[in-house]
């Protein structure tokens, strides 16, 4: 047995609080994004995916443990537990641990610029969900964009080895002039909004949100009554170290066809693709999967990407990702690519739809998650079985 259950989801994008939100959203083909307003700077783009607060704002500089405490409960309260059991693990996916900016010594001047960078905090996100901490194992995993897919990949792990009953991978992204700054001076921001695996595709959109899933022993799930909303049933984690973008071929490949080994190399009915805009990116990754489609036989099936809709949301955007898969599995229905107007050339075997589609038999959905500095992850999600 290689598969774990995923019992409980929580997700907040600019699509709104909750799974749900996000997933009508998708197959509305609604684009969440908007004009920079909260980070004082010239960029060479100003267009992002921000996360509203419409009935309980928060102040500046607590954006990013709101929203990942808010997922955390949401993916708590789905999973049907107040709290984490005794001996579980809990996976904290963000840039830094730090309860504080390091780099920030003036409260005021970090409000003001709408610093975000570090956190969350382990100590608040145990404390919001109501968990001793002297009751669980805390592990914090920064692995660039792909760093929520590396938690799953070494909850995953945890789980399978009988190490404890569950697991809580979370995380969050926000706004921040450090992390903006530097998708702007590399030139990868895009200056009229994300439009992935699109021929007219020309950079990224920036959002932010926060995300968080329960994994489960199938054994502590089973024991519990709790009917798994999928099974995790592959992961490959890759650090190539032979280039610093998201982008080598060989080494997307590898990742994919390694976690698809995992699985049992099944019958892949749907790609939710990194997909982020870029036409590096995006291209790399097509030819990729086009390579893996043509191994493996498979045969029209769709691709697709939600980062046209809430934007990318960085070192959280896997949680976008698996919220997409999880819908994917239960509706057997592609969502799309929010944006899309030409959709690029595909290799044999693949199709990129505008909007969504019907997939009769929806029972394995294959999510990528790909980073700067070589780091990749892919995950197998399955249709529980009945």
């Amino acid at each position: 047995m290689t598969a774990v259950a995923l019992t409980g989801l929580g997700l907040v994008t600019a699509l709104g609080s909750g799974p749900d939100a996000f997933w009508r959203g998708l197959l509305d083909g609604r684009r969440a994004l908007g004009r920079l307003t909260r980070l004082a700077g010239a960029y060479r783009s100003d267009v992002v995916a921000e996360v509203t607060f419409a009935a309980c704002p928060v102040p500046a500089g607590a954006r990013k443990a709101r929203l990942a405490s808010d997922a955390a409960r949401q993916a708590l309260a789905d999973a049907g537990l107040n709290r984490l059991p005794a001996g579980s693990l809990v996976v904290v996916v963000s840039q830094a641990p730090y309860d504080t900016d390091p780099y920030e010594t003036d409260q005021h001047e970090a409000d003001r610029t709408g610093t975000d960078f570090t956190g969350p905090s382990p100590t608040a996100l145990l404390d919001a969900i109501g968990t001793p901490h002297t009751a669980v194992t805390v592990t914090h995993l920064s692995h660039a964009c792909a760093s929520a897919a590396f938690g799953a990949a070494f909850a995953r792990d945890w789980l399978l080895a009988g190490l404890g009953p569950c697991a809580l991978v979370v995380g969050a992204s926000a706004l921040n002039r450090f992390e903006y700054a530097s998708m702007d001076v590399v030139r990868a921001l895009s200056p009229t909004g994300a439009r992935p695996l699109d021929g007219a595709r020309n950079g990224v959109t920036v959002g932010e949100g926060g995300g968080a899933f329960v994994l489960e022993s199938a054994g502590h799930a089973a024991a519990r009554g709790r009917a798994p909303k999928a099974l995790l049933s592959g992961a490959a984690c890759l650090v190539d170290g032979q280039g610093a973008a998201a982008s080598e071929v060989r080494a997307i490949r590898t990742c994919m066809r390694t976690a698809l080994r995992e699985a049992g190399e099944p019958p892949v009915d749907h790609v939710q693709a990194h997909a982020t805009g870029t036409p590096q990116g995006d291209g790399a990754e097509v030819a990729a999967l086009g390579d893996v489609a043509r191994e493996l036989g498979w045969n029209g099936v769709p691709v697709g990407s939600h980062k046209g809709s809430v934007g990318h949301l960085l070192h959280a955007s896997a949680f976008a990702g698996v919220a997409a898969a999880v819908g994917f599995l239960r509706e057997r229905t592609a969502p799309g690519t929010p944006g899309l107007r030409t959709p690029l050339e595909l290799p044999d075997r693949l199709l990129v739809p505008v909007g969504p589609i019907a997939v009769p038999r929806a029972r394995h959905v294959l999510v990528n998650s790909f980073g700067f500095s070589g780091n990749n992850a892919s995950l197998v999600l399955s249709a529980p079985r009945p």
